[in-house]
């Protein structure tokens, strides 16, 4: 039993930083997972602090595609987090299983994955550490994502080695290697990844060393997953690549607008490009492999370090007692010895009482201990230590978990020893820290940032907004406003700039040369898809442009332009003898434009004749006129 309510039924994992268990909450009897802290991380008040601070944050987030968590709480040295348990398989188990996963199946675990990451991203949170580890699949098909906040909280007391690194830097970010940021746009680069191991059954960048793997995160870009899954559609190719474009600047601002992107694509995918099976599927070719943070514990004091002298034994004399007195009428050999004797054992006697007294006043006399102050108000404290004849220094600090007046700690330490006129430094709860929110209005995007954490708060989303006042990059609105007071690490939203607002000159039909031109003389920067589409333009025109012509962007953004491979050549069916109406809803099932020539006078309702002959090729899209039998012409 944990906590008098958990009853532990089952161990399901073991992390870097904490243990999972089953278990059944017995006020409520329902089944729910704990997450129990290791004791070397609980030792740390600063870590578990925070913990505490981010699952209340944590718990507010209330979304069906977010691991909920009910309660936290602490039994001795266990600090843990009552989460709610969901019966199913990680992806990283569907991946081990099953290989590179359909289209749809893949489209159906990301929508909801960034579902739960756009309520996060726009609550202000960051996930840090998505992985196929982290997205859980419920027996009943619901997707979820898992440590939500624990990524944050562990910040200051985790880091990566090379034993736990292999699977970890696979969904890192350019910028959080280089530089240490981390923003929204991060955890777009990390289901980026994963969107690109679901479709293909491998993971993007692969080497022998974790150096290898970040050398390539830095230096080059994420292949199209069709390289290694040829037949994909080519919105696939696009929705990874806006994903993981190294420049953060380039990619979706957060994870609402990936799922804009990701739902716009399945749109345009028909059945057979949704089912399509890719060559990795069912391989199980993974080599088991599991993503975890390590913890590196605070080193303690050496053995023996700062002794206080409690237990060391102190040698005691033993004083030898005086013989009974002889029977009356006798006399003893001592009544016989002489004065001098006498006085000299007596010297004696006198001289070991003294020194017993020496060292015992020296070992304990002189000491008192530390009485219990932690958690009392300020001036009880005081008189209490006071009352054992001790001085009384005060400090004052912020605390999250001990009330404003009440005593946080004590130096030295209650039950520890002190001389008995010692001076005992006590820490005073000042309540929860504050800070204010700065000024950044106005100032470029990474010096607002720089502001900020500086400020001790944190960077939480940042949306973008057309302005024809503000220039593009710089800050227009914060939330909160300056001067507000906020407590450390609070989540700042930045709302930046994004130029004046351009009209995109509509290029479609115009030859790659053209259509570049003219976008770059308009203010955009242009791309070319490696792909070719089939459409009505001529072979090497433009035939598809994203933002599309007349939409409304930046000056600096990116337009991307797929060209046409001509019109695709469809066989024209034998419509000749057939109905008007069935024959032209046949044509128009094949892909063809269709007009109808009727007689003037007495027609029929049955083809007679088809501008192109049944079994020849035709355009795609073109006009094919069918003439009606009967009348006069």
């Amino acid at each position: 039993m944990l906590d008098g309510r958990y009853r532990v039924e089952a161990r399901i994992a073991v992390g870097g930083m904490a243990t999972v268990y089953r278990a059944v909450d017995t006020r409520l009897d329902r089944v729910l997972a704990l997450k129990v802290m290791h004791p070397s991380l609980a030792a740390d008040t600063a870590f578990v602090d925070r913990f505490i601070r981010e699952a209340k944050s944590v718990a507010r987030l209330a979304h069906p595609n977010v691991v909920g968590v009910f309660d936290q709480g602490a039994d001795g040295t266990a600090v843990y987090l009552a989460m709610e348990y969901v019966a199913g398989c990680t992806l990283r188990d569907v991946l081990r299983e099953r290989g590179a996963l359909q289209p749809r199946a893949a489209l159906d675990i990301l929508e909801p994955v960034l579902a739960a990451l756009g309520a996060a991203h726009r609550a202000g949170f960051v996930h840090r550490d998505m992985k196929p580890e982290n997205v859980l699949i419920g027996d009943d098909g619901r997707v979820k994502v898992a440590d939500f906040g624990l990524a944050r909280a562990v910040d200051a007391a985790t880091s990566t080695n090379t034993e736990s690194i292999m699977g970890t830097v696979s969904y890192l970010a350019p910028e959080q290697i280089e530089h240490g940021t981390v923003d929204t746009r991060a955890d777009i680069y990390a289901c980026g990844v994963l969107t690109y191991e679901m479709l293909t059954g491998t993971k993007p960048h692969t080497g022998g060393t974790p150096a290898q793997i970040l050398y390539q995160h830095l230096h080059e870009d994420i292949a199209p997953p069709s390289t290694v899954a040829p037949g994909l559609a080519p919105q696939l190719d696009e929705l990874v690549a806006a994903a993981t474009a190294r420049d953060p600047e380039q990619r979706p601002a957060d994870a609402v607008e990936l799922l804009a992107l990701a739902r716009s694509a399945r749109a345009e995918l028909d059945e057979e490009q949704l089912d399509l099976l890719p060559p990795r599927a069912r391989s199980g070719e993974h080599d088991g492999s599991e993503d975890r943070t390590s913890v590196i514990a605070r080193p303690r004091p050496a053995a023996g370090a700062e002794s206080d002298g409690v237990g060391e034994t102190v040698p005691t004399s033993r004083l030898q007692l005086p013989p009974e007195p002889p029977a009356p009428g006798r006399r003893s050999r001592r009544d016989r010895m002489p004065r001098r004797r006498v006085l000299t054992l007596i010297g004696a006697v006198l001289l070991l009482l003294g020194v017993g007294t020496g060292v015992w006043y020296i070992g304990f006399g002189q000491f008192t201990q530390v009485p219990g102050v932690i958690g009392l108000p300020q001036a009880k404290a005081e008189e209490k230590l006071r009352d054992k004849g001790l001085g009384v220094k005060v400090v004052h600090e912020f605390s999250d978990v001990v009330a404003k007046g009440r005593v946080i700690g004590a130096k030295p330490g209650v039950g520890e020893r002190i001389r008995n006129d010692g001076t005992v430094t006590i820490r005073v709860s000042q309540g929860p820290p504050r800070t204010t929110m700065p000024n950044v209005v106005g100032m470029p995007l990474a010096e607002a940032k720089a502001e900020i954490r500086d400020a001790g708060l944190a960077v939480g989303a940042v949306r973008r907004q057309y302005s024809s006042e503000t220039p593009q990059g710089r800050v227009l609105a914060t939330d909160p406003r300056s001067g507000t007071e906020r407590r450390p690490d609070s989540a700042v939203t930045l709302t930046v700039s994004k130029g004046e607002p351009i009209d995109v000159p509509d290029v479609l039909g115009e030859s790659a040369e053209d259509a570049t031109s003219a976008l770059e003389e308009a203010g955009f920067k242009v791309t070319v898809a490696r792909d070719r589409v089939f459409s009505q333009e001529d072979a090497g025109s433009v035939a598809r442009q994203r933002p599309s012509e007349g939409a409304t962007a930046a000056k600096g953004d990116t337009v991307t332009l797929t060209l046409s491979k001509g019109p695709r050549m469809v066989q024209v069916p034998d419509v000749v003898g057939e109905n008007v109406d069935d024959a032209k809803q046949t044509l128009e099932d094949a892909g063809f434009e269709v007009d109808v020539d009727r007689p003037l006078l007495f027609g029929g309702d049955t083809v007679g004749e088809q501008s192109v002959d049944a079994g020849e090729k035709a355009p795609e899209g073109s006009k094919i006129t069918i003439r009606v039998k009967g009348g006069v012409f």
